[in-house]
């Protein structure tokens, strides 16, 4: 598959557009208006120029991507000779809903349509669909173009060679591509996060910790560990010589007495805890490093440069 469309050009939508560029694609990308296509050729030129300097891409890689983007603002244009679609419109299901009509009247019938959407489920985006079985979750996490994730759902009705041919061709791109086999609401990485975050904000607003402590222990302690291997596998080294297995019989019952101590809350913390938080997160990022995120910019780069070291130890960079 070597046309692709980028269907929303947001930040989503244009960091998936880098993502198939560095693939050798010709990419369109389609909006609703010049704005938002100018503000794309923005991001894109930004992006690129970003492994450039980081020395992921030559100068000649760069001209050879931004020759291989094309930008409009017809929706039919957008689509006609796509074999791979990628949708990244606001999260609004009516919206979607009547992007993917659009899509599907005028894209080839065999091209697969993926979107990005991170917590509609695919069920409702197609329920009008004319061909749900050509029609995939695609979600980055993001930024799609750094992160190597894509969680892949599907619906009852979604044929398994298109779940196949996603999960390739999202490979082929250099992806970590995961499949869910039956759908889930804020399917598996943003579960997980609101698991963590839920304890993370519940331990803060009892006063067992600092906002910047919080944090220190999961970027120094689980969070170093889950970015290498993964909790399934770590549990198995806590095991040694017996595994997973005597991991579980030695901490089973620990784990459930934390268990039964953790907050159990399906709504947001208590009135009051934002404040708290923004208080917490300004007093932990005053006490950074300099040139590691005093400011938010600057953390946003510290953060993108640490994903790429921890993806070069993992070889996907």
């Amino acid at each position: 598959m070597k046309n692709v469309t980028c269907y929303g050009t947001g930040l989503i939508g244009t960091g998936w557009g880098v993502v198939f560029l560095r693939g050798g694609c010709k990419v369109t990308f389609y909006d609703i208006d010049d704005e938002k296509i100018n503000a794309s050729k923005k991001t894109l030129n930004d992006i690129l120029d970003f492994f450039r300097t980081k020395g992921l891409m030559t100068e000649d890689q760069k001209k050879q991507c931004l020759a291989n983007a094309s930008f409009t603002i017809d929706p039919a244009e957008a689509v006609k000779n796509a074999e791979f679609i990628q949708e990244s419109s606001p999260e609004n299901l009516e919206l979607k809903q009547k992007i993917f009509k659009i899509i599907e009247e005028n894209c080839p019938k065999d091209a697969i349509i993926a979107s990005s959407t991170s917590g509609l489920l695919i069920s409702d985006i197609t329920v009008n669909a004319i061909h749900p079985e050509r029609i995939v979750g695609g979600h980055p996490y993001n930024p799609p173009y750094v992160m190597p994730l894509v969680e892949i759902s599907r619906t009852p009705k979604t044929d398994q060679k298109y779940v196949d041919a996603a999960k390739a061709f999202y490979t082929e791109l250099g992806k970590e591509a995961v499949i869910l086999n039956k759908e889930s609401k804020g399917f598996l990485c943003n579960r997980i996060q609101a698991a963590v975050c839920r304890e993370a904000m519940d331990l803060v607003n009892r006063g067992v910790c600092s906002v910047e402590d919080i944090d220190k222990a999961v970027v120094y302690g689980v969070g170093l560990r889950w970015a290498i291997i993964g909790p399934h596998l770590v549990n198995h080294l806590g095991g040694g010589t017996g595994g997973f297995t005597q991991f579980w019989q030695h901490l089973s019952k620990a784990f459930s007495s934390w268990l039964q101590d953790m907050a159990t809350w399906t709504d947001i913390p208590p009135e009051g805890y934002a404040e708290k938080a923004v208080k917490g997160v300004s007093e932990a990022m005053a006490n950074r490093q300099p040139g590691t995120g005093k400011e938010t910019e600057e953390l946003r780069t510290y953060l993108n440069n640490g994903i790429i070291e921890i993806l070069k130890y993992h070889k996907k960079i």
